[in-house]
């Protein structure tokens, strides 16, 4: 760097998190860090926003991304707009030009992380991106530096905010369909919400996590996803019978070489630290081989938590922190989870129904274990419950696919996986 007391910062973004980034800073008097340029669409208008006044009036606002490619006075760039493209050709370039990146990107870090860590490396700079996962939470850095010594085995989480706040706001009652305006009032979910509620943010996430805990590289297309928006109230009604609730958990782990992972909503005993996450808390549960389970919890979602992660990766390269590379590598991913199952049936009453589902159970070698069925509802829309002894995920499937084409469902029958607090039998 042309001057080692100060780190020069060319911001990509000055949206939620860009500005709050700034008013961080800001904060911080931090004489070694100072954001120089700006690059964002409509800048007339950014400039003039409440938080355009944490930064120095000699700032270059640009829209012409590469005034901060360029530059010569950043040596940092930060790169806060996401999505895949342009942005990973934003970062590569910066990368190529000897400039360090920090961003917030997980789906960049998801789909793209191995060529740009491998061009970092050559080019002799960082690539760091705390806030990629669980915004505020240093689940990044306590993996990389605090649980390097351990062997993990398996990584759980509840990490996309908004599900999280949907799902345990309906566990207080309250319906889908109205949490999910309330969460795209709030400026929780976006207009489309198919991201987050489908988990496919999640699943961005996970694959980062994967490559910290695990050293597995995995491609995100392979890791299977469900979606929440067949949850409902019912559910929670059943899940509490069964000392349990409904989260969105992110999950896998490692077996001879093999990674077994998936994310979509599961039934969690109450018992799981991740069955106490509320609101757009996240929480990070990892299990290593000596260390045990250890717990990153706090408010991963919103500008201030995440700026926070950003402005730590800063302070790290103004203070000429090495960055702990991992020795990730490709592996292999299975979507197939032996454990137990809760399936939710919607039926016009009959003689039978019972008999008919334990029957395209036993074809697959599934077992039941319980049968749950409230008293008050309509026989011509009837929900009950059963759940399986541990089965493998695949086998249900097949059996499901069977049953949807009896002529007393309703609708599709819902099968969520039942975590298991210890699993060692199960994983």
């Amino acid at each position: 760097m042309a001057d080692e007391k100060t780190v020069r910062v060319g911001l990509l973004g000055f949206g939620t998190v860009g500005g709050a980034f700034a008013e961080v800073l800001a904060a911080h008097k931090d004489a070694r860090v100072r954001i120089t340029h700006v690059f964002n669409r409509g800048v007339d208008r950014k400039r003039t926003h409440a938080r355009a006044a944490f930064l120095s009036r000699d700032v270059v606002w640009t829209e012409r991304v590469e005034d901060v490619l360029e530059a010569e006075d950043v040596d940092v760039v930060v790169e806060l707009m996401g999505g895949l493209d342009p942005a990973a050709g934003w970062i590569r370039a910066a990368l190529g030009a000897g400039k360090h990146v920090v961003t917030a990107n997980k789906q960049l870090i998801a789909y793209r992380g191995a060529e740009l860590f491998a061009l970092a490396a050559e080019k002799g700079v960082q690539l760091r991106y705390g806030a990629a996962v669980a915004g505020g939470v240093p689940v990044i850095p306590g993996i990389t530096q605090g649980l390097n010594g351990d062997v993990i085995t398996r990584i759980s989480g509840i990490v996309n905010g908004t599900c999280n706040f949907i799902l345990s706001s309906m566990e207080g009652g309250a319906q889908y369909s109205d949490v999910l305006a309330k969460a795209q009032t709030a400026g929780y979910a976006e207009a489309d919400p198919s991201t987050d509620v489908d988990g496919f943010d999640a699943r961005a996430k996970l694959c980062v996590l994967a490559r910290l805990a695990l050293y597995a590289e995995i491609d995100p297309e392979q890791v299977p996803t469900q979606t929440i928006a067949t949850i409902s109230a019912v559910d929670f009604a059943y899940a509490k019978e069964l000392g349990c609730t409904v989260r969105q958990v992110s999950r896998a782990a490692l077996t001879d070489g093999v990674v077994s992972a998936n994310v979509g909503p599961m039934l969690v005993p109450k018992t799981s630290p991740l069955a106490w996450s509320r609101g757009t808390q996240n929480m990070v549960v990892t299990s290593g081989r000596f260390g045990g389970d250890v717990v990153f919890s706090g408010h991963g979602a919103g500008g201030h938590p995440t700026a926070v992660a950003v402005m730590s990766d800063v302070r790290a390269i103004a203070e000429g922190s090495a960055q702990v590379r991992l020795p990730a590598k490709k592996m292999k991913v299975v979507g197939d989870v032996v454990a137990p199952h809760y399936l939710r049936f919607v039926v016009a009453d009959r003689p039978g129904i019972v008999a008919a589902i334990a029957g395209a159970l036993a074809k697959v070698g599934a077992n039941i274990d319980s049968i749950l069925q409230h008293r008050g509802f309509a026989g011509d829309r009837l929900p009950f419950v059963v759940t399986t002894e541990p089965s493998m995920s695949s086998w249900l499937n097949e059996a499901l696919w069977e049953m949807a084409g009896f002529d007393f469902m309703l609708e599709p029958p819902l099968c969520l996986q039942i975590l298991v607090v210890d699993d060692k039998d199960t994983d």
